[in-house]
This record gives C-alpha cells, structure tokens and sequence, in this order.
C-alpha cells in the first residue's frame, strides 16, 4: 500500500507538472521545504525522497536541484554522526562488559617487546601445566584467539593436527597446523601446534558446544597416534576464552567501523564547505 501510495503522489507530480507553464521552481522548493521538515525531525527516508521527486518530477527546476544537493549532504552529515553516536554508545557499554570478564583472566604482556598483551584461563597459565599434553586457548587484546595442542612425552608424535571427538560420536578435526614447535628438555619432548580461530576447522566451537554436556577426547594426529582425555576444566578454559575472543572481536570490529564513519563525516563536511 505504501509503494502504491507513493507512486500515487509522484504521478499527480508529474501531471501538475506538466500543466506548469514555467519550469516547475515554486513546486520543486515545496519538496525542498518539506525535506528540511523532515530532516529537522531525523526522518531521512521522508528528506531523501523528498530530494528524489524534484529530480523526477522537475527535472529543469536547477535551482531546487542544486538546493536538494546541499540539503543531501547534511541529511548524508546527520546520518554518519548519528551512526558515530551509537558506535560510541556500544563502545562504552561493550567496554565495561570487557572490564569485568577480563577480571577472570590472567593477561600475560611484556611491553619491552609484545605490543599486544594475551589473555590465558588461570588454569591454564604455563607454570601450572608443565609436562602435561592439553589444548590451550589464548586470546590477544584485539580478539584474536589461538587453540594450541600441546604434547608432552619421553617420545615425540611429531603431530600436526587434532580431533576432538564427543561421547557420542560426533567430532571436529583441525587443519594442518601452519606453525609447529618441538623441544627436548633432559629427554623429555613438548611438542606444539597453533590453530588460529577461523582457521581450526571449527574445534572451539564443538567444544565450547559440547562443554559441561558430554565427555571428550583428544586424538593427536602424526606419526605416532596419541588419545588423552580433554579435562572439564580445559574444556572450561577454552569455552572462557572463545567468549572473551567473541566480545573483544566484536569490539574491534566497531572501532573500525567508527574510523570509517569518522572518515566519511570528515569527506562530507568538505564538501559542505566547497558548496557554500
């Protein structure tokens, strides 16, 4: 009903237009009228289309058209800082949700030479699980996670990938790990393997999923097969983690978009400007 009202009014335009005998100004300048209205009300649907008709219905009125333009950018002005207004709000209210989760981590960050600080789950900081094969999540200050598999043995597997597999059959496996370490310490072997999220075949996922609900394993894959149960509190830590890496990226994901709408205020306010 809307669209066909709409058209209903732009076709009685565009007659009343064709009975004028001028080139329509005094009939373009009522829409530029009741655009500023609606701009003044932050209705910019109802401003813009207003601005539309007088390049539809009265297309010689140029005097209307070049006033539409200027009164485009500020409607174009208002909406950017509008958006700017409610990034702001997130950024405010995401932050002190950040500050409270963050109190359940330990950030681990050595300015001399670590730009970003890392987030670990207190039960999985290195001092508390030495010589111990597990899946270890961390997070950075800007959200990105990483789930490391970590083997622990008197001889190597020399594994590259995981699979976590749940009670009930169902599983998820990573990729081949682009970064792997291995050390020797008096005999004793440590292996490790970094899956990026987004790149870990959806393994944090299934287990943040299958957490509290289900028992899991973990199946290092290499040259020689290793299985070992995935702790509740591992599986805890990583759930923690993944949550963390959610909000974090969410706030980053904002900051950037800020930046943007700071970047087209900034264009449009010149352009105002060269307009005037």
């Amino acid at each position: 009903m809307r669209k066909k009202t709409v058209w209903a009014v732009l076709l009685i335009g565009v007659v009343l237009a064709m009975s004028c005998g001028d080139n329509g100004e005094k009939h373009a300048q009522q829409h530029i009228k009741m655009a500023q209205i609606a701009l003044q009300k932050k209705n910019f649907s109802e401003a813009k289309l207003q601005i539309d008709s007088i390049r539809l219905l009265y297309p010689k009125a140029f005097e209307a058209r070049k006033d539409g333009i200027r009164l485009m950018q500020q409607i174009d002005l208002a909406e950017q800082q509008r958006s700017l207004a409610y990034q702001d709000s997130l950024l405010v209210e995401l932050g002190k949700v950040a500050d409270v989760m963050k109190q359940d981590f330990v950030l681990e960050k050595d300015t001399a030479y670590q730009e970003l600080g890392i987030y670990f789950h207190p039960s999985q900081v290195v001092e508390k699980n030495l010589y111990r094969s597990f899946l270890r999540a961390q997070v950075d200050e800007q959200g990105r996670m990483i789930l490391t598999s970590i083997y622990s043995g008197q001889r190597n597997a020399n594994h590259h990938a995981v699979k976590v597999v749940a009670k009930d059959g169902t599983f998820a496996v990573t990729p081949v790990s682009e970064d792997v370490w291995q050390s020797s310490d008096l005999g004793w072997k440590t292996e490790k393997a970094d899956y990026p999220l987004g790149k870990d075949g959806g393994v944090v996922a299934f287990i943040a999923m299958n957490h509290g609900l289900q028992t899991m394993k973990v199946e290092y894959i290499g040259e020689r097969s290793y299985i070992s149960q995935l702790r509740p509190a591992d599986s805890e830590a990583i759930g923690q983690v993944y949550k963390l890496s959610q909000l974090l990226s969410s706030i980053e994901e904002i900051k950037k978009d800020k930046a943007e709408t700071e970047r087209k205020i900034a264009f449009v306010e010149r352009k105002i400007k060269e307009n005037k």
